[in-house]
């Protein structure tokens, strides 16, 4: 029995779809006030999501098709693991090397988030890698077409604040990048608010 007050007990479940990639669940539950309904989800192996840096400090963005929004989306390589996968960085290193054809010198975890956690199970691992270099031929799935883009950071950044980029897992991703590196970024003097002349402005309000 569930012993947080808000939580919903599962007295049935089952597959209800299945398809390459992921499944479609189907559970009866019993919500806190003895109501019973049912809920369904989608259910999927973890992801890894990359954010890979070459040594002059593009980022190794991937263009690529997305038919459920019927346009190209600049994102970041990105792929499910595998069911013998026991080392989230080897299967990070897969999946930039397939999608990319880079390798990286240096991979760390960055931070793991549950993405869609209302309607999913997902689980996203999120990692930087650093020092990546071109080594290989792209090594695609039949159904993905993808076109590499490496960008400066700063353009980066930039598309963001203009809503050019709507990938979420690369705002994600950069997100967590600024926010682990904010003492380093604000000693050395980067400004994250936008131009001097705005920030002078905002500061020169809040002083009023």
């Amino acid at each position: 029995m569930p012993t947080d007050p808000l939580a919903w007990e599962t007295t049935d479940r089952e597959v209800a779809y299945t398809c390459p990639g992921f499944d479609i669940v189907n559970e009866s539950v019993r919500l806190p006030d003895g109501t019973e309904t049912e809920f369904d989800y989608l259910s999927e192996p973890s992801s890894v999501c990359i954010l890979p840096f070459t040594a002059d400090g593009n980022v190794v963005c991937i263009d690529e098709w997305r038919q459920a929004v019927s346009r190209v989306n600049r994102g970041l390589p990105v792929g499910g693991t595998e069911p013998d996968d026991t080392d989230l960085e080897a299967a990070a290193r897969r999946e930039l090397r397939e999608e990319t054809g880079y390798e990286a010198d240096r991979m760390e975890p960055l931070v793991t988030v549950e993405p869609a956690n209302g309607i999913a199970d997902s689980v996203l691992h999120v990692f930087v890698a650093e020092d990546c270099q071109p080594t290989a031929e792209q090594e695609l799935d039949h159904n993905e077409s993808i076109r590499v883009e490496p960008v400066a950071f700063e353009t980066v950044l930039e598309s963001l604040r203009a809503g050019e980029i709507r990938d979420g897992r690369l705002v994600l991703a950069v997100s967590y990048y600024l926010l682990s590196r904010t003492d380093e970024m604000f000693a050395g003097g980067v400004n994250m608010g936008g131009d001097d002349d705005a920030t002078r402005s905002r500061e020169e309000k809040r002083d009023r």
